[in-house]
């Protein structure tokens, strides 16, 4: 089974290369970006199957992730956050993100929630742009 192609969106540059070389280590490949821009760039000329959002130092919104999985409806979007809680992405929470993981992240865990992804997909790695 092929491993997803993943994009890890994070401001802080040193976070967003520690998050990407875990992936790697894990056989999955990565792409760092650190805006939201370069997300929406990336994702319009590379077939991506995971997007990985920081919580702590990307603003978001529902609306930012209702647009994402409206634009690209194939795409696992994952969460990576310190705090428990995040008033205001109920409705991602609950509708579009796959899962929110706590940080630092757990390597086993990033794998176990990929493995399922690489499982309900069959292991393609391209999402399908709407």
């Amino acid at each position: 089974m092929d491993s997803p192609k993943v994009a890890v969106v994070n401001a802080d540059p040193k976070q967003c290369r520690e998050m990407c070389s875990m992936l790697e280590r894990l056989d999955y490949p990565a792409t760092a970006l650190h805006s939201l821009e370069a997300l929406h760039s990336h994702l319009g000329q590379n077939p991506v199957k995971v997007v990985i959002v920081d919580l702590d130092n990307i603003s978001v919104n529902n609306s930012f992730f209702r647009a994402l999985k409206r634009r690209y409806p194939n795409i696992y979007l994952l969460a990576v956050s310190s705090l428990s809680h995040h008033p205001g992405l109920e409705e991602a929470l609950g509708s579009h993100i796959y899962a929110c993981l706590a940080k630092p992240l757990d390597p086993e865990e990033l794998h176990y929630c990929l493995k399922g992804i690489a499982a309900n997909f069959g292991g393609s790695g391209e999402a399908q742009n709407a």
